[in-house]
């Protein structure tokens, strides 16, 4: 009983590693089970070891607990392994089961995340192709996070000082450097040399330090330091800030007068022009856990009072680690949106005044956390996470966008001499704009639909390179694969998997993984601009819609339910063989017979116009012969609007 009486002072103070000790030394007496296993549940919950914490939140219900939050943390800790049906069991239980006394915020986060469960198999289908590499020597059995490029250093947090933090046993966390690590074509990571102390001005030993962010010219920073215990009624981390002086020496860190002495104040991150500083916080009147806050510094350095980002980024749930990408968009982390684990690092973009939030999906996302994205570049950056396979606790990743060097992987195992080998098919691409030259498209929607069915089985937003995939496919089946983006043409592309597989004999591994690429061009939506129908010519004096230009004009119905406010005039042009009434008059027959042609396959009269130009533009002028005439007689559309 003494053992477990200690464990709980240490819980209440918040040393979970020490309330762990403790209890672990009073599971062998005569304890209540159920109130024993929850409290070391919550000790790893709350020190953010979910995958320790799921058997003793089992063993508590086992044990009958009436603690009301027991099946609500066992389903986090659930999905944080990725046993989603599981989790959506306890979640849906404790939905259920909940007191009227429950907090509305977590009542809500609790009901998202049912709603995110049941539709995690779609989640899970937004994957992106992208090549991950964990990176290796930087990493260690602690945590290594919120890695940030200055110069040629890469600065990030670490818990490598002597100190060790009562609340999970590890190491304090403190800010370090090592020379930016160099990468191949392949995405692969060269060694840096051995990480060293960010600055001995800043190092302070006895607390924690981390997530640093740093001004556009390199000389302001700004970031988190917990408070050492002694301060009484202040939590424990605040924004502090320092200058880079004579002697490329930061100065001492001053506190930062937008802290909040009664909150959780941390993860800063600048602007592209250093005018913004955003962060996050759990202060009060946020939208429920941690929100994301953003300030704005005046040309004399002064911070305005932060002001909270709002409901359609802040949930009940918490919001950290914002970052503005080279492509000005607000990148973050949070367990508050519908996502795969616990936290999921998300893109935001702003339009029309409506944000737009998007689940980055895999590989950059997985069951557990997530965190700390940044771009070096356009198509390359850094990552944290502390998913399966790391080296420790939080390591830190490099990421490229764009397909593997070799999409076809080999997976080693026992080669039985006459087993049967298989191969998985696999769908990636590009989107770019039908420019000259051809630039790739960020943000484009992509699905990949089920021809016999219609219904998508993939869904898409290509990164910064414009990639997609990579999605798994059928033999034998037929796909069509569908890109849309704002201000552009929504287009189609055909995909069969008819022919394309493997013959056995030619298989000399167990598995082969092979991948198929598409690449989909869409046309900008620029008023007035004009596109030619190929291939919709009609007979000498006629206006009779062919076969052969029936099937152009599916073509142009499909473009027009893919784009539902798409509004064009169609336009009819005639060879020169005829007097400009006549041709006049043909003209507009043939281009109205192509309108009604439209209108009977479901599209509305107010979004289509007949012109006929008889032949006032033609293609060949002085034609001599039936091919050359054909060329004049031709369809075109127009945009009118979009």
């Amino acid at each position: 009983m003494q053992a477990y009486k200690k464990g709980v002072r240490h819980y209440d103070a918040g040393e979970y590693n020490l309330a762990l000790t403790q209890f672990e030394k009073a599971s062998k007496g005569n304890i209540d089970p159920a109130r024993l296993n929850y409290y070391m549940a919550e000790s790893y919950r709350q020190s953010n070891r979910f995958a320790e914490a799921a058997p003793f939140y089992q063993k508590a219900i086992d044990a009958k607990t009436t603690e009301p939050n027991a099946h609500l943390y066992y389903g986090y800790a659930l999905k944080s392994e990725g046993r989603y049906p599981d989790a959506l069991a306890q979640l849906q239980q404790f939905v259920t089961d909940a007191p009227k006394t429950t907090a509305k915020a977590t009542l809500d986060k609790a009901q998202r995340e049912v709603e995110t469960l049941k539709a995690i198999n779609l989640i899970a289908q937004n994957k992106s192709l992208i090549t991950l590499k964990n990176m290796g020597g930087l990493n260690s059995a602690g945590a290594e996070f919120a890695p940030v490029v200055k110069g040629d250093e890469l600065v990030f947090t670490a818990s490598r000082k002597e100190t060790q933090y009562k609340n999970n046993g590890q190491q304090m966390l403190g800010l370090y450097k090592t020379k930016l690590p160099s990468t191949d074509e392949t995405g692969a990571t060269t060694a840096a040399g051995a990480p060293e102390k960010f600055s001995t001005n800043i190092f302070q030993g006895d607390v924690n330090e981390g997530t640093p962010a740093f001004s556009k010219d390199g000389k302001t920073m700004v970031f988190a330091r917990g408070n050492n215990g002694k301060r009484k009624g202040g939590l424990d981390v605040d924004l502090y800030l320092s200058r880079l002086g004579e002697g490329n020496a930061w100065s001492q860190p001053i506190r930062l007068p937008i802290s909040d002495s009664t909150a959780w104040d941390g993860s800063p991150a600048f602007s592209g022009d250093s005018k913004t500083l955003y962060f996050a916080s759990n202060r009060a009147g946020g939208a429920g856990g941690i929100d994301l806050y953003r300030t704005s510094i005046d040309a004399s350095g002064r911070f305005s009072r932060p002001v909270n980002m709002g409901r359609d980024i802040n949930t009940p749930g918490d919001e950290m680690f914002p970052y503005v990408g080279p492509d000005a968009k607000l990148y973050f982390a949070s367990d508050g949106h519908p996502g795969l684990g616990k936290l999921d690092v998300f893109v935001a973009t702003r339009s029309g005044g409506v944000t737009r939030v998007e689940n980055m999906g895999q590989p950059i996302n997985s069951p557990a956390d997530d965190f700390g994205l940044i771009y070096v570049d356009p198509t390359k950056g850094y990552l944290a996470s502390n998913r399966t396979g790391g080296k420790g606790d939080d390591d830190i990743y490099f990421f490229r966008e764009g397909p593997e060097t070799d999409t076809t992987t080999t997976i080693v195992e026992k080669n039985t001499p006459g087993a049967p080998k298989t191969v998985r098919y696999f769908l990636a691409g590009t989107v770019s704009s039908n420019d000259t030259p051809v630039t790739p498209l960020d943000s484009a929607r992509v699905r990949i639909l089920d021809d016999a069915t219609g219904e998508p089985i993939a869904e898409a937003t290509t990164g910064q390179a414009g990639t997609f995939g990579k999605y798994p496919l059928q033999e034998g089946k037929d796909y069509t694969v569908l890109a849309e983006r704002k201000g552009y043409l929504t287009r189609r592309e055909p995909f069969t998997m008819q022919g394309k597989s493997i013959p056995q004999i030619f298989l000399t591994k167990p598995q082969t993984d092979t991948t198929f690429n598409v690449a989909l061009l869409l046309d900008k939506g620029t008023l007035n601009k004009t596109f030619v129908l190929e291939n919709i010519y009609y007979d000498f004096d006629k206006f009779n819609i062919r076969p052969d230009a029936a099937e152009e004009l599916d073509k142009l119905v499909t473009i027009m339910k893919d784009n539902p406010t798409l509004k064009i005039e169609l336009g009819s042009h005639t060879d020169a063989q005829g007097t400009d009434s006549y041709n006049n008059k043909l003209s507009q027959n043939r281009a109205q017979s192509a309108v009604d042609y439209i209108i009977s396959k479901g599209i509305d009269t107010s979004r289509i116009t007949a012109k006929g130009y008889g032949e006032t533009q033609l293609v060949v002028k002085n034609a001599k012969n039936d091919e050359e005439h054909q060329r004049n007689r031709r369809t075109e559309f127009k945009i009118l609007a979009i």
